[in-house]
């Protein structure tokens, strides 16, 4: 007899993948955008919308996936090898804050609070990464301007979640599933 699959777990890896797309394509759309700050790293994080929205309704290792498929997908088709690893570095530091304020204290935070706080620590993780490249600390001057963007897109992106989770959920897209916190 042939095994058929589970029906949550095709679900759930088909809304992965598509939540992936999606994120991928409002990363290729934000680079069509012209963004007058010339600071390196400061960009507007359309595709962490999409992250966002899947720490709330998946588990943190399906969130992990689509960052990682997020991260590699958009630095080969947007940038370079020092581009993913910035990426790579600012997402994981993101995603372990976020993933813990969502799970320890969801009743604390708000989207937008952690989005902010999301947004802040990619660039803090961004920095990091920039300074064991270039081997110096003198890359943290940037810090001030991107903590600004930080809070800045933090906010909107976390606006922007909370309204796709609230329509989400009025759809009953995910009832069947159970997983939403």
């Amino acid at each position: 007899m042939p095994l058929s699959p589970d029906p949550y777990e095709l679900k759930r890896t088909v809304m992965i993948a598509m939540f992936a797309a999606v994120s991928v394509v409002l990363g290729i759309v934000e680079s069509f955008i012209p963004i007058t700050i010339s600071i390196p790293g400061a960009k507007l994080g359309l595709g962490n919308i999409m992250v966002l929205t899947c720490l709330v309704f998946f588990k943190g290792k399906d969130a992990w996936m689509l960052i990682l498929i997020k991260t590699i997908l958009t630095s080969f088709i947007l940038g370079t090898f020092s581009t993913f690893i910035f990426s790579f570095f600012g997402a994981t530091l993101s995603f372990m804050i976020m993933y813990a304020m969502l799970r320890l204290g969801k009743d604390q935070f708000s989207l937008i609070g952690i989005s902010i706080i999301g947004g802040i620590t990619h660039n803090i993780g961004q920095l990091v990464a920039a300074a064991l490249v270039l081997g110096t600390t003198g890359i943290f001057y940037y810090m001030p301007v991107l903590l600004v963007t930080g809070v800045v897109t933090g906010v909107f992106v976390g606006m922007a979640t909370r309204y796709l989770v609230s329509s989400l959920d009025r759809i009953g897209l995910f009832d069947s599933m159970g997983v939403k916190l």
